[in-house]
């Protein structure tokens, strides 16, 4: 047996979070459970206990954490985005299709987690966050009322959604989803008053 190298309880969590990534990369979201994840992590199964009680609870910890690397590099993006509206839809629209491509396991993962209602709560907690992260850059571009702005919002990422199957079944390039996004919130947002 290979001696394992002790580890703070955070750090361990994300060595475990992190060999959780690889075996959903490698195997999928079904062949990740509390067992394969200790034998690929090279720990007991009471040590994968101890971080994540149930497989839901391992695979909610994964989704959070992949679903925060997401929001980071969007703000990232965001960061280094032209003042214009067209360029900050042009960047969310690349962040959110380089998450599609670049982590494929956070939609595996969600899958696997379809009907679970504490997954469900999370994943509407989840979208409300980034649907008002996406309203936050785009408000200055736009006179529409807070609401009308989310709601409109709501409907992008929902567009955003379904351009991500097509591009995962690659039935479409990046290049076109971005621009087909891109294009979907500019057209969202109504001219501003005194602009033509």
């Amino acid at each position: 047996m290979a001696i394992t190298t002790r580890l703070s309880k955070q750090a361990r969590r994300e060595q475990l979070l992190d060999t959780a990534v690889a075996v959903v990369r490698a195997r999928g979201a079904d062949g990740l459970t509390l067992a394969t994840l200790a034998e690929a992590a090279g720990v007991s199964r009471p040590i994968v206990y101890g971080h994540f009680d149930t497989r839901p609870g391992l695979l909610l910890a994964l989704y959070r954490r992949l679903d925060a690397r997401h929001r980071a590099a969007t703000a990232r993006a965001l960061r280094a985005a032209g003042p214009a509206a067209d360029e900050v839809a042009r960047v969310m629209s690349a962040a959110y299709f380089a998450c599609a491509t670049d982590m494929p396991e956070f939609t595996a993962v969600s899958a696997a987690l379809r009907g679970d209602p504490e997954m469900e709560a999370t994943q509407c907690e989840l979208l409300d966050d980034y649907t008002r992260v996406l309203a936050a850059a785009l408000a200055p571009h736009s006179d529409l009322s807070a609401e009308s702005l989310r709601l409109r919002c709501t409907g992008v990422l929902g567009a955003a959604g379904a351009i991500a199957v097509e591009l995962n079944r690659g039935r479409t390039t990046a290049a076109d989803a971005v621009a087909a996004l891109t294009d979907l919130i500019v057209g969202a947002l109504p001219p501003r008053a005194g602009r033509h």
